[in-house]
């Protein structure tokens, strides 16, 4: 059974406007059944803080540590508890992992996370969750380390959870050519960064016949699959120290469908800045156009700070790493690395995953097997398998070539009982021209150009998927919610004037007027029965 159509749990954490205190709001905006849509204010604590401090201390030798919250910074000594049976570093990696774990999946957002495991244990699929972090001050921190409890795996390691980050900031994913094998180009960049133009030389001509031979090379017979039927060709075509140019006429010709680079990157506001060679950089802004002119499904990075925003004043500047600005423009996989990795722990992480891949595996099942396979070599006390960051595009499914045909299985159609409820009935109408309403009879409405929605409104500033107004608890109290997906937002009156609210979450009173992607857009009026 393929990986491709398994039911999704999309969660966003973003800062909340309460003042006071470091408060976020975390929230469930996809789900497999409505009835799992949750919500849950927390805050962030010191003790979260300490942990994480200490945490960087450990594994994170260079430099000074990330501290999110300037005002945590002067703390107690961290507490860890002792166990005869665990080294230091066991008992940090996975104090830090349950106090992660412990602070999102908590009330409602733990009740809809059981409810979409139970929707796919019930078809025989493991869930695919996904992880929005809209506070850039939390980005580096390591989600995919999260775990319920001592003796259970990782989040990003589970059989039953296939785990990646995303970003609903994004432009549509665009069409997605089948393809029946791995074809890399591999560009190696300049080995060192301008800076430090003195350091040697790495040899790039063996460096890249290294990793060739490791991406194509064919299955051991230790490790062939168990049907080696399904295994796909892999073909690699270096590229050592390219021209801007040269890069870009490679990816043009639409041959590829990865792209793999070695090199040395920093952080910049674009998307991070990689070093192609002496004369000749390119940022992120720049190459993701690139890759999906030229329908690149998946780009890996093997440089440093991949997966890491940029900073400014000390203050993370939102979606400037290369990651997430790759995706925003449209790629539909990207995967970097959230610190640097040693070469022998990338080869290994390469050689799993290019692996994984030629077996049809989807994109983020083949980073799971790989960073399992980091795992066991390097073990789990030790931070080698928790450096590779997954970034999938929401729109996509993780399919990089095309399945093998399957049968038409019969999916088990017993869901988990929901509770009954009530629910009161509501309505939008119209306050420009002829008087129009749109009942929301079952407790949810979608809004947007597309004729699937409820309510279509044929603007030209509205999504084609715009928005939606659902019953649900919000914040432990029953009411219906606003919640926008669109490009340019959805507005709603105060006294203030037109409030913008983009890709978030609000509760609604009866009465109140909104607009859909612009203030020009036409006026409807909410209101409860």
């Amino acid at each position: 059974m393929s990986d491709f159509d398994n039911p999704c749990l999309s969660l966003a954490i973003a800062r909340s406007m309460r003042a006071g205190g470091e408060y976020f709001n975390i929230w469930v905006f996809k789900a497999p059944l409505p009835g799992a849509n949750a919500f849950h204010e927390c805050s962030w604590s010191e003790d979260l803080t300490r942990t994480w401090v200490g945490w960087q201390e450990i594994f994170t030798p260079r430099g000074l540590p990330h501290v999110p919250f300037v005002h945590h910074a002067a703390q107690r000594p961290l507490a860890v508890p002792f166990d005869p049976n665990m080294p230091l570093t066991s008992r940090l990696m996975q104090q830090l992992g349950i106090s992660l774990w412990e602070w999102v999946f908590d009330g409602q957002i733990q009740q809809s996370l059981a409810q979409s495991q139970g929707i796919a244990i019930g078809q025989n699929r493991p869930l695919r969750l996904r992880l929005e972090i809209r506070d850039p001050d939390l980005t580096p921190l390591p989600w995919e380390i999260m775990q319920p409890q001592a003796g259970k795996p990782a989040i990003s390691l589970s059989q039953q959870i296939l785990f990646s980050r995303t970003t609903s900031d994004v432009e549509p994913l665009p069409f997605q050519r089948s393809a029946q094998a791995l074809n890399i180009l591999l560009v190696l960049g300049k080995n060192t960064e301008p800076q430090v133009g003195s350091a040697p030389e790495l040899k790039l001509q063996q460096e890249a016949d290294t990793l060739k031979k490791i991406l194509e090379s064919q299955f051991s017979v230790e490790s062939l699959p168990a049907n080696p039927g399904i295994s796909v060709p892999c073909y690699v075509d270096p590229l050592l120290e390219p021209s801007r140019a040269e890069l870009i006429e490679a990816l043009r010709t639409e041959n590829y469908n990865v792209m793999f680079y070695a090199g040395h990157g920093i952080p910049n506001p674009d998307g991070g800045l990689l070093f192609l060679r002496s004369d000749a950089s390119i940022n992120g802004t720049e190459l993701a156009q690139v890759l999906v002119r030229g329908g690149v499904k998946l780009a890996v990075f093997n440089a440093c700070w991949g997966a890491q925003p940029d900073r400014e004043n000390q203050q993370a500047i939102p979606r400037s790493s290369l990651a997430e600005v790759l995706i925003h423009h449209g790629v539909p996989a990207v995967l970097g690395m959230r610190d640097s990795i040693a070469d022998e722990e990338a080869l290994s992480f390469i050689q799993s995953f290019a692996q994984s891949l030629r077996e049809r595996m989807a994109i983020d099942r083949a980073v799971a097997v790989a960073r399992q396979e980091l795992l066991t070599r390097y073990k789990f006390n030790q931070p080698a398998w928790t450096l590779p960051v997954l970034y999938m595009h929401p729109e996509f499914n993780g399919e990089l070539v095309k399945p093998i045909g399957e049968g038409i299985t019969e999916l088990p159609t017993i869901l988990p009982k929901m509770p009954e409820k009530t629910i009161p009935g509501a309505y939008l109408r119209s306050l420009d021209g002829p008087s129009q309403i749109w009942p929301i009879k079952t407790g949810r409405i979608q809004i947007g150009r597309s004729q699937k929605n409820g309510l279509v409104i044929q603007e030209k500033w509205v999504s084609q998927e715009h928005a939606e107004i659902i019953y649900r608890d919000y914040d432990n109290k029953a009411t219906y919610c606003l919640r926008d997906f669109s490009r340019f937002g959805t507005f709603i009156l105060s006294s203030e004037g037109w409030q913008s609210i983009y890709h978030q979450e609000v509760p609604l009173q009866s009465g109140v007027k909104l607009k859909f992607g612009s203030t020009q857009g036409q006026t409807l009026e909410f209101a409860i029965e």
